[in-house]
């Protein structure tokens, strides 16, 4: 259901700034594609595939139980902090790219946060799943006060929209910070070289990142749009 529908005179003037956030998000997505396949086919001077790049990061931070594996589909990389894994797609886990090194470090940087328990992440991990659930049921109990002329429950959908922006703003710190781990790794080990590698992970980086920072953006605009309809019905 796209949340989107709602509109109604107290929340309209957000409309634009949500269309022009969709918009601009399609736009960030075709940038990093292009950006990740031109480095993609970019060979890193250390010849290290991204499974290896994440492996000897993952020893070097004392992190040798952290397996590295394999999973399927594009830009599919993560770190599952339940099983304690990084998760590696198939163009990153095998070739020796700058594209495929930076992915791989950044998702160690995540194993790394989990190790010292990083506060952010430690939230993030505990709101992810409840947060998941509400934001599902958000716009669904949203339109059914709307339309029932149901105050509290129009509110309870304003306040998960609310919880689903708090999720949003705390992976901010979280992915950047991961980032920032995997540059500095990858430059004080010679992983990438200065210059035209080190200027092409870090645009990977900058890309992914920005796809955080617009989600951010759309779940602000979309809160503050509900918020504005709830209170003109009040």
């Amino acid at each position: 259901m796209d949340p989107m529908m709602y509109g109604t005179g107290g929340g309209s003037g957000y409309f634009p700034l949500i269309i022009g956030l969709m918009v601009l998000s399609f736009v960030v997505q075709f940038y990093l594609k292009n950006v990740y396949g031109k480095w993609m086919n970019v060979r890193n001077s250390a010849g290290l595939t991204g499974a290896e790049v994440a492996r000897r990061m993952l020893d070097d931070a004392g992190l040798q139980h952290v397996p590295v594996k394999m999973t399927p589909g594009e830009l599919s990389d993560h770190y599952d902090p339940i099983k304690d894994e990084v998760y590696l797609s198939e163009a990153n886990f095998r070739n020796p790219s700058v594209a495929g090194a930076a992915v791989a470090a950044h998702e160690v940087g995540h194993a790394i946060q989990d190790k010292i328990s990083m506060p952010a992440l430690v939230a993030r991990g505990k709101l992810a799943v409840p947060l998941s659930i509400g934001s599902n049921l958000a716009p669904w109990m949203f339109l059914a006060g709307l339309l029932l002329s149901l105050g509290p429950l129009m509110w309870l959908g304003v306040i998960l929209f609310g919880a689903a922006l708090l999720f949003h703003l705390i992976t901010l710190p979280v992915e950047f910070d991961a980032s920032r781990r995997a540059m500095a790794y990858m430059k004080s080990n010679g992983l990438v070289a200065a210059g035209a590698e080190t200027k092409g992970a870090q645009t990977v980086l900058t890309a992914a990142a920005l796809t955080y920072v617009l989600a951010f953006a759309m779940a602000l605009a979309q809160f503050l749009h509900f918020l504005n309809i709830a209170r003109s019905s009040d």
